[in-house]
């Protein structure tokens, strides 16, 4: 098959983006998302917790409500309708770890459960740290923190 066959095929099999009713998608879903998780903080504020326990417990909840909703198959149903909406919060990162995790348990604990768990987020990790290392360094030299 050739390259300008191969391009015709995937043009008449891809759908058509809709950006506008994406976008507005990925904006509600995700911020519905957020606002759950501004409600969870406000109710351990109630309940009278310091502040950051209370910090630290909503996302520790957040993550939980990711793994448990991936372990379930509806992340990936709200994932369908709010895209990135569902990357940006906590509980896609939670989705990122615990989908393979859970899709290649068959394989054993080692060489499917958690060498699979970082498929998705090993790369994010590694640039992520490296990124932020690196920005470190940057700031530390042009703010002379160094002197």
């Amino acid at each position: 098959m050739t390259k300008e066959k191969y391009a015709a095929l995937v043009k008449k099999r891809s759908r058509n983006s809709r950006s506008l009713l994406d976008c507005a998608k990925a904006f509600v879903i995700g911020g519905a998302i957020c606002t759950i998780g501004q409600g969870i903080f406000v109710l351990y504020d109630y309940l009278g917790l310091a502040e950051d326990t209370a910090k630290m417990l909503t996302s520790v909840t957040l993550i939980f409500i990711g793994v448990l909703l991936t372990a379930l198959h509806r992340y990936e149903r709200l994932a369908k309708h709010g895209g990135a909406g569902t990357l940006v919060p906590i509980t896609g990162f939670a989705n990122a770890m615990s989908s393979p995790a859970i899709e290649f348990k068959a394989e054993g604990l080692i060489t499917g459960l958690a060498a699979k768990m970082f498929v998705i987020a090993g790369p994010v990790l590694v640039y992520g740290t490296t990124a932020a290392v690196l920005y470190g360094v940057i700031y530390w030299i042009a703010t002379g923190a160094g002197r």
